[in-house]
């Protein structure tokens, strides 16, 4: 989720708190602008144009280096610094980073070590996972070497990465790392909706949730979660939501923040996104994907009913 959709789907509400996309760390400090590209935020006292809090996420496998970059996040005005040991995508496992990490218990610890005291004591540092790489019997010691490393709250996606995305996400293993650990649990997978999310709680006994594909596909889904009585979205409120997305794209590409094509595509992939949440997005995705320059969005986005 960029800026711009994070910018959308906070200004629907419910949402305490969201995470940039990770920033990929290598053996070199990364400028400034990047921080900037990943989180525009930072120049609005990290939070989004409507108020919700944000903080830059990052992901790599040297410890020096992720502590340092961490240390130009927190200048730059993140107020926490989370690290990023979920990710299944296998270029980023191939080139160590993400899930792939989970095998190794003692570098997670060192990374994530070496964050925390790089940083000063009042600034939160999270981490994301997952249950394992292969194996999810793992799941209880990774999460006691990142609550051992110094780590203040721990958010679990609730399969491997063998996994992938594939249902049902494991919550009872939540359960069990929550009851083992002092630190807050925070559940993730598979939550679509106020039913999905009442199950989880039931399954893992996690109070708080991430939710991640499931705000791209509803962008009303955390006021379904923390509003009993929330009507859920119908079609057209997801086209004003849509036509919005494309009016702050533009924006941005007023700005020249954005290239021509970066909007374009950035519409498709979230209309893609949101088939699992509205059942006439396919129909309108296939009518769209074929499209590539701006002005034919535009007028595509206005015709919309």
């Amino acid at each position: 989720m960029d800026a711009p959709l994070r910018q959308l789907v906070t200004a629907v509400g419910g949402y305490d708190l969201c995470t940039s996309e990770f920033v990929r760390v290598t053996r070199q400090i990364s400028p400034e602008k990047v921080f900037h590209r990943f989180g525009p935020e930072l120049k609005n006292g990290s939070k989004t144009p409507s108020g919700t809090p944000f903080r830059i996420q990052l992901l790599g496998s040297d410890p020096d280096y992720m502590a340092k970059n961490a240390q130009t996040a927190v200048r730059l005005g993140s107020p926490s610094v989370d690290l990023n040991f979920g990710c299944p995508a296998k270029t980023v496992n191939a080139s160590r980073g993400g899930s792939v990490l989970l095998d190794e218990p003692e570098l997670i610890h060192q990374i994530t070590r070496a964050v925390r005291d790089a940083l000063p004591q009042d600034i939160p540092v999270t981490v994301k996972m997952r249950l394992g790489y292969k194996d999810p019997s793992v799941c209880i010691d990774n999460a006691l070497a990142f609550q051992d490393a110094g780590a203040s709250e721990l958010v679990v996606h609730a399969r491997t990465k063998t996994d992938g995305y594939k249902p049902p996400a494991h919550w009872h293993y939540l359960r069990e790392i929550r009851e083992a650990l002092d630190i807050p649990v925070v559940a993730n997978g598979e939550v679509w909706s106020r039913e999905d999310w009442l199950r989880c709680y039931e399954s893992s006994g996690c109070d708080q949730v991430m939710v991640g594909r499931g705000a791209v596909a509803r962008p009303d889904l955390a006021r379904q979660l923390s509003e009993p009585d929330f009507e859920p979205w119908h079609w057209h409120h997801f086209v004003q939501s849509l036509q919005d997305y494309w009016r702050i794209l533009s924006d941005l590409y007023a700005a020249e923040q954005c290239s021509d094509h970066y909007r374009v595509i950035r519409v498709k992939q979230w209309l893609n996104q949101s088939r699992r949440g509205f059942e006439e997005a396919p129909g309108l995705f296939e009518s769209i994907k074929r499209i590539h320059r701006a002005e034919d969005m535009a007028d595509a986005l206005s015709r919309i009913s």
